[in-house]
């Protein structure tokens, strides 16, 4: 397994999380790009898996009504997987109404340390599964 390295100026952003950089890069073909205009987004075959979501007015904290300026959308397999991360009281994931009907789900980056590394992992591995090639996924999972 080959990780990628960054082949862009704006791939050594210091505003990227170092866990979930880590994870992400561990996966095969992973290269760090942007979509969404300029969001930082980690593609497998150029698919993206997981971005770095701008603030906007669809994301508001409710608590102090300001927009959420540090969310990552990390895909989902469908809509079974996300309802399942959002309804597990455990994990800090959550969904919007701008997000009805996508497979994804939202956290923010200042309550990643509340997942479990080894949870955290295998929710970053099934979105990019969910993105790569099925030959690719079967081969990296061991799915032969």
């Amino acid at each position: 397994m080959t990780m990628s390295r960054p082949a862009h100026p704006e791939d050594t952003r210091d505003d990227l999380d170092p866990v979930l950089d880590e994870i992400c890069r561990s996966l095969p073909e992973v290269e760090l790009g942007t979509s969404w205009g300029d969001r930082p987004t980690y593609k497998v075959r150029g698919k993206g898996f997981l971005l770095y979501r701008a603030p906007h007015r669809s994301a508001i904290d409710p608590a102090t009504g300001e927009m959420y300026d540090d969310l990552v959308v990390i895909m989902t397999a469908g809509e079974a997987d996300k309802r399942a991360l959002v309804a597990d009281e455990r994990l800090p994931f959550f969904t919007i109404d701008h997000f009805k009907g996508y497979a994804a789900v939202l956290v923010q980056r200042s309550r990643l340390g509340e997942i479990e590394r080894e949870e955290l992992t295998e929710i970053i591995t099934e979105a990019w599964a969910a993105k790569a090639p099925k030959s690719l996924s079967r081969k990296y999972l061991g799915d032969d």
